[in-house]
């Protein structure tokens, strides 16, 4: 059983066919993991829009300047869940937080919260995007420059329970890799590139060695 085992060890293919299992296993680990540690179910996204880019009104594109004030279109950010009620509400050091669009649940938003509201006991946030409006952060916002979120029953704000987390740390650039998995046409090119590497990796050999024995 032993000798079996190390013999099929020993083969290539067996090898390669382990390493990409581990990977794997890694990877999934280390989502999952993290999951439980932050605990949020998106403990990281990336930066899609320059809401949040300052000064630079939306045309942020986070390569020139990866290092400026609060968030950048391809930042790749980590998320902590956090209870609502510790939320920063003091703008404008408050807390960038991570929620569902209340008139949209399956759209993330990321912004900072400008101010809280309680109402019938639950907590409501006021949020604008750091680059939004006249009054950009950290200037004060006037509250007609509040982010205009309703959810379905006319509750203006953002519902404690929409609030995934908030936002601890910013990773410039790496979002970008994210961002081109989105992309129509990047998961093809991942998959084409996957194709290839599993061509390479055994087919060519095989056919190769089939040729020798002939």
């Amino acid at each position: 059983m032993i000798a079996n085992l190390k013999k099929l060890w020993k083969n290539e293919y067996i090898q390669t066919v382990v390493v990409i299992c581990l990977i794997a296993v890694a990877v999934f680990g280390f989502w999952f993991g993290s999951q439980a540690v932050l605990n949020t179910p998106y403990p990281a996204l990336a930066v899609v829009s320059g809401s949040m880019c300052v000064p630079y009104n939306g045309a942020c594109d986070g390569w020139t300047h990866p290092f400026g004030h609060t968030l950048h279109i391809g930042d790749l950010i980590v998320v902590q869940g956090v209870n609502p009620q510790d939320l920063n509400t003091n703008y404008p050091d408050s807390d960038i937080i991570v929620f569902h669009r209340p008139d949209d649940p399956e759209e993330l938003i990321v912004h900072r919260i400008v101010a809280k509201e309680e109402r019938n006991e639950k907590i409501y946030f006021y949020t604008k995007g750091d680059g939004n409006g006249v009054n950009k952060w950290p200037a004060t916002p006037e509250e007609t420059e509040y982010d205009p979120w309703h959810d379905i029953q006319g509750n203006r704000g953002v519902s404690e329970d929409l609030v995934v987390g908030k936002a601890v740390m910013r990773i410039p650039w790496v979002g970008h890799v994210v961002l081109f998995m989105r992309n129509s046409i990047g998961l093809p090119i991942v998959i084409a590139l996957i194709i290839l590497i599993v061509i390479f990796e055994f087919v060519f050999p095989l056919l190769r060695k089939k040729k020798s024995s002939e």
